[in-house]
Parts: structure tokens; sequence; C-alpha cells
């Protein structure tokens, strides 16, 4: 009993002590709260107003911080000056932006297009294709480009090419023909050699014929040509002068005409045209049309005046190099008008048809 009561009494003055006479070293710490304290209420954080919804309004007249609004604002299809502006404001830089005193000043404006001040100055050299002439005397440049043409282009070489060399079979009339030419010189200026005939096989040559021409180039494709023909059959003999052109026609079309005067007065035309259309690479067919003209008749010579024949070729080769090519085909020939009259007279048939067979070579 007294154990117990001594126990109740030192309950008793524990709970009795004050508080400050407590242990509250670790309620000192930072961010733990003090038991006792008076709690003070945080003070309210101003709430932001929520921003206003942007309204259909004009801001055409208002002016944005540092910005100079004394120049005319441009308005549709009118330009502005390159200078508006800078005499209402001399620290206004391009832009309208106020730069204020010291950093204008260090920013001269410059002065472009109709507002530079009009000059006297000549005008620049005229343009020309070479490029050289502005830093080197013309003339020692045109003699340079004269010799490299010569070393390099302009040289002479040749060719010699038979278009036709062929065996031709006309219904019991079988005969031979040649039609070839041959050059020398250059790119401009050359040498032509012609020659062209017929014959039978037991009858020998009907025509031959041999031209001695100056060839002269007037454009890319085109040629002019004079010179002398003389044929050696038929008889009698006839020399004469001859003024013609070779090239070639849009798409590729070969051509060839020519006029011939002989000193007896007779003039002879004709002109003549082949295409070379290609199947493959190697074969290659050509049709060909050859037209005779005369100015007066001629008897001795079985031709008529006007139109005095007429060769229509059709021929298939296979090149077997570009120099060598084999062929055959089909060609029909017909003299019309007083050459058909002086044939049919000779016993002759004014129009033949027949198969031909040969080969075109050059070298």
């Amino acid at each position: 009993m007294r154990l117990g009561a001594l126990l109740a009494a030192g309950t008793a003055l524990a709970f009795s002590l004050p508080s400050s006479a407590q242990d509250h070293s670790m309620h000192d710490m930072p961010g733990m709260p003090k038991p006792n304290a008076a709690k003070t209420p945080a003070p309210a954080r101003p709430v932001p107003a929520k921003p206003e919804p942007a309204r259909a309004e004009d801001y055409s007249g208002r002016a944005m911080p540092g910005m100079d609004m004394s120049a005319p604002m441009p308005s549709p299809g009118k330009p502005v000056p390159a200078d508006a502006g800078v005499a209402a404001n001399p620290h206004a830089m391009h832009g309208g932006m106020d730069m204020g005193g010291e950093a204008a000043a260090m920013l001269p404006m410059a002065e472009t297009g109709t507002a530079l001040p009009a000059g006297d100055a000549p005008a620049p050299p005229r343009p020309t294709d070479y490029y050289a002439d502005r830093f080197f005397p013309a003339g020692e440049m045109a003699h340079a480009r004269h010799a490299g043409m010569k070393e390099m282009g302009d040289q002479s070489f040749g060719t010699v090419m038979f278009n036709l060399a062929e065996v031709q079979a006309r219904a019991g009339r079988e005969g031979f023909r040649w039609d070839g030419e041959g050059w020398f010189g250059g790119d401009i200026n050359r040498l032509t050699v012609k020659s062209e005939g017929e014959g039978r096989f037991g009858e020998g040559v009907e025509s031959a014929e041999i031209q001695a021409l100056y060839s002269r180039a007037i454009d890319p494709y085109w040629n002019l040509q004079a010179g002398v023909r003389h044929d050696f059959k038929p008889t009698p003999t006839r020399t004469y002068a001859t003024l013609g052109f070779e090239g070639l026609a849009p798409y590729q079309f070969e051509i060839e005409g020519a006029v011939f005067i002989s000193p007896q007065g007779e003039v002879l035309g004709r002109l003549e045209g082949y295409y070379d259309q290609r199947i493959t690479q190697r074969l290659i067919l050509q049709p060909r049309l050859e037209v005779n003209l005369s100015a007066q008749d001629i008897p001795a010579q079985q031709i008529g005046s006007g139109l005095s024949s007429v060769e229509l070729g059709l021929r298939a080769r296979y090149e077997i190099t570009r120099r060598m090519a084999p062929y055959i085909g089909a060609n029909w020939e017909a003299k019309s008008g007083r050459s058909a009259d002086l044939a049919r007279a000779d016993g002759e048939r004014p129009a033949t048809l027949g198969l031909v067979g040969g080969i075109r070579f050059g070298f």
C-alpha cells in the first residue's frame, strides 16, 4: 500500500511541472514545426486575371514601343520612297526602329536606285564571243585563232563512194550500171569528181559521163558546185558547162541538182535524191528518184524537150561495214513526151522495169 502511494505521488508530481522545463532541443531543427507555436496563415497569392479574348479591332494606328510612326504607311499599289521618314526622324533606321542618337550616327544611310546622282561614266565594252579579247590585243588573238583553225581543222582529206554498182535484169535486156563520186579537199573548198553510166552485156557501154567540179560549202549542209561535164557516150560526144548543188535536206534527204549548157546551146537539167531508211543498224532501205529535163529536142541522143525521163528505184542493202554493203532491189525507168516517141521510133520500149543487185562500196 505504501509503495503504491509513493508511485502515485511521483506520477502526479511529474505531470505538474511547467512545459518550459521540458527538453525541446530537437524541435528547433529547421523545417520542424513547434508544438505550441501559433499557426499564422500564409499570405494569399494574387490570382492572374484571365486574358480577355481578342477583339476585331483596328491596330493600324497603334505604335509598338520604340517604333517611329512618323513615316508614311505603304498603301496598296504605291511604293514608299527609300528616304521616307528620315527627314522627320533623323535617328530612324530602315524598318522604322529608333536606335537613338550615337547608334544612329554610326550607321549612315546609303543612296540606292534613282536616289543616286546622274553620272557620266563611259558605257561598258560591248560583249563579244571571244572573252580573251578583253585582256589581249584583238589583232593578236585573231591571228592565234586563225593559226589554231589552220592546225586543228583546216586539213585536206578525201573519199570515194560508189552508191550504185549493179547488174540489171530487164526482160532479156540484162545490163550494168554505175554511179559514184569522189572528192578531195577541206571543209569549205573541195575538188569533186562524179561519174555515171550504163550499158548492156554484149553491146558495151551505152552512156557514160564524168564531171569535174569545184565544190564550195555555202552552209553546214549545202555545197554549191561549178565545173565541166563530158559525155563519152553516146556519140557524138558532148561537153557541158555545169552549175549545180548538193546537200542534206531536212529529214535527211540527200539531194543533188545541176544545169548543163553545151557550146551548141543545148540546155539540160537533172534532179535526183534518195533517202536511207534504217530498218536495223545494218539493214537499210533506200528509195531513189531521178528526173531529167531538156530545153530542146536532141534527136541524136533520143532526148526530147521538156520532161525527158523519170527513174524510180527501191534498194535494200546490208552494211557489212559502212563502206561495204551488198544490195538488191527493183528499178523502173520511163521516157516521156518527145523522148518516148524517139525511143519507139528507134525500136525501144519507152518504159522498163527490172530487178537489180549490186554492191555499194567506198574507200
